[in-house]
This record gives structure tokens, sequence and C-alpha cells, in this order.
């Protein structure tokens, strides 16, 4: 039997730097007789030549589309929009399970192409756990971005938070120095008092990277108001927020609850929140209970206007969706060796738990999908 390639694309999303197989997990899937292609990127935050080192085959960013059927394609965030039918099995956050906008459009690609979708963010275990995810550094990163946003908003009245640019970080340690340069230029200017720092889910791996982040920065902890399911059972919106300066969600939601603020409980007088951090950062999402913005923030633009009216200072929100490229490094090979015993199973797919799970999901999307998608 021939052994199973894997091929890594190059991300194309801008400053995507992560990636699902890291120079070590790529030894380890060649050590158990994978085989495994690289695609060359300038981007991505290990280098050609360390991919090189672990035994793979390097191959030209973008081949992906033309190698032989039978190749599993693996990638992290959706790829590029196009109508191409896709034939390949690939692995990646598809973003389409939950009716995003243009969800048909993409999952009909796979089905005109008979192509198969194993979608990251539903690859689970039998208990229904996922296997892996980056909620810890999607955490760790918001919170670096919303307190870089607080320190800005104080320093720079009236103005936005410029580019946050992961390329400037070239580890976790580089990012959270700065944090603590931004707040030692704030903090005099807030009757040298720190941020009140409240996290809702703070319990979940998201809000103990979101803690993590602030208690590094050095927040103290008495100024961090940990949150979870008893404090948020009583039902939103909740007054707390409005008297926080940041306030941070690492809540993810399958159905509705009240929301945890609204753009009327913060527009009562008194309130001194001043960012909002959504992790979750899926506006689209009627589940969301941070019903305030329309549209993701990105690294060039890290933060949007809420419009509230009131006493308060100005409201920004941070919502960026893929907020773990910013400490790049350590997410991938964290994630990278969650995922690693799911990709060790790939050469009995069709049998192993993990991925027939993951394979009857896309059938079932794939029914869900109206009629003209399939026909386009």
């Amino acid at each position: 039997m021939a052994p199973t390639t894997l091929h890594l694309r190059a991300e194309t999303k801008y400053l995507e730097r992560r990636t699902p197989l890291t120079p070590t997990t790529t030894k380890a899937l060649l050590d158990a007789g994978y085989l495994i292609n690289v695609e060359r990127s300038t981007v991505r935050v290990f280098k050609d030549e360390e991919y090189e080192a672990a035994g793979a085959n390097l191959v030209p960013e973008g081949s992906w589309a033309h190698v032989p059927k039978d190749n599993i394609i693996i990638g992290l965030k959706e790829l590029p929009a196009d109508d191409a039918p896709l034939e390949h099995a690939h692995i990646q956050f598809g973003h389409c399970y939950k009716k995003q906008e243009n969800w048909d459009r993409y999952l009909s690609r796979f089905a005109r192409g008979q192509g198969l979708l194993y979608d990251i963010e539903f690859l689970t275990d039998a208990s229904g756990k996922r296997v892996a995810a980056f909620g810890y550094h999607a955490g760790f990163a918001g919170a670096a971005v919303a307190l870089l946003a607080w320190s800005y908003q104080v320093t720079h009245p009236g103005m936005a938070l410029p580019m946050v640019n992961p390329l400037d970080y070239p580890s976790q340690t580089d990012l959270v120095e700065s944090i603590k340069e931004s707040l030692s230029r704030s903090i005099p200017l807030h009757s040298s008092q720190p941020p009140r720092v409240l996290v809702i889910g703070a319990l979940g791996r998201c809000g103990t990277g979101a803690v993590d982040c602030c208690l590094a920065a050095g927040i103290p902890t008495t100024s961090i108001l940990r949150w979870d399911i008893a404090e948020t059972a009583p039902g939103g919106p909740f007054a707390e927020i409005a008297a926080a300066d940041i306030f941070i969600n690492c809540i993810y939601l399958s159905k509705p609850i009240p929301p945890f603020a609204t753009r009327e409980s913060l527009s009562k007088p008194g309130r001194k929140l001043r960012v909002v951090c959504d992790v979750s950062c899926d506006p689209g999402d009627p589940n969301n209970p941070v019903p305030l913005y329309r549209e993701c923030s990105t690294f060039t633009k890290p933060t949007l206007p809420i419009d509230v009216s009131g006493d308060g200072p100005e409201l920004t929100i941070t919502s960026i969706d893929h907020l773990p490229s910013l400490v790049a490094r350590e997410a991938s090979e964290s994630f990278s060796n969650l995922l690693l015993p799911s990709l060790k199973a790939l050469d009995r797919r069709d049998k192993e738990g993990v991925w027939v799970r993951a394979e009857n999901l896309f059938r079932e999307k794939v029914r869900e999908l109206p009629g003209k998608a399939l026909s386009d």
C-alpha cells in the first residue's frame, strides 16, 4: 500500500503566519511513514529550511491544485475566493458550516469537484470535544491587542490604534514587552491605576490565555475580573462591563442567550469602558452575546468604533479573526502537537472516528446546500 501524502499549502490570507504542521510534527509524521510536501512560503513563521531539515519535500507555492487527487491538502484558513471545483480532500478551517456569508458558494466547490472538507473546527473525539484548537493563544493575543488599544486611547485621545503587525513580534515574549512599554506610558495618565479587565469565559482555554496575557503584562490580579458560567447565569446585559476599562469576551455559543452588553447598556451615564475585545469574532452569528459590531477588524485596522451615546470615553472593539498569528510560533507548535495524533491516523481515515465524524458532517452540510449552488 502506497504511503499517504500530505501537502502543506502556503497560506494566502494577509499576515497569516501560523501553520497546522511545524517542522517538529512534520518529522513525526515522516517517521510514521507519511510523505510530506511543503509549499515554500515567505510568510509562514517557520522557514522553508526548517522543513527541509526535517525531511520534507519543498514544492512551489500554490502547487496544491495540481497534485494527484489522492494527496491530502492541509492548511489553516479558507482558500482564496474562487468558483473552481475542488477535487482533493482538504483539512482546514472552512468557516462555512454555520451558514456564514457565502457559505454555500464555498462549500459547493467541494461538492462540485467531488472533494472533501475536513473542517478543523469540527474535528472531535468520541465525546464531542475538539481535538485541537487555538483557544489559549487566541485569548492571549486578543488580550494583547485590547491592552495595546486601551493604552493608545489613553495616550492618544481621538486617534485609532495603528496597525498591529505580527511581523514585529518574533515571539510571545517580544509581544509582552511591547505591551509593558505601552502601559508604562498610559497608566500614569490614568490616575496611575492599571486598567480593570473583565474576562468572560475566564475558566476556559481562551479565557485562561487572556488572563495569562494580562498577568504577564503586569496587570495586578486584583484588577482582573474573572467571570464564567456562575457570574453570567442571571443573564445580561451586565452593568459590570460598562464599569470595567476593558471587556474581553472568550465565550463561544451555539445557542442564544441574553447579550452581555448592548449599545443601550453601554450608553448609560458613568461608563468607563474603552475597549471591547470579542475573541470569538463571529459578528454574523445570531448567537453572538456581543452584538455591537457587523464586521471584523484586522491587523491593519485593529479597532473599530462602537456608536454609543452617553458621557463615557470613546469606545472601540477589536475582533480580528486570526488573532493567534500575533503569537504564531507558539500557537502553531501547541496546535500542531494537539492535532498530531489525529494526523497520524489519516492512513485509516475511512475507519478512524475523528475523520469519519468529520466526513459525515461534511456530507450532512452538503445536503443543506441549495440546488442553485450545486449547479452554478
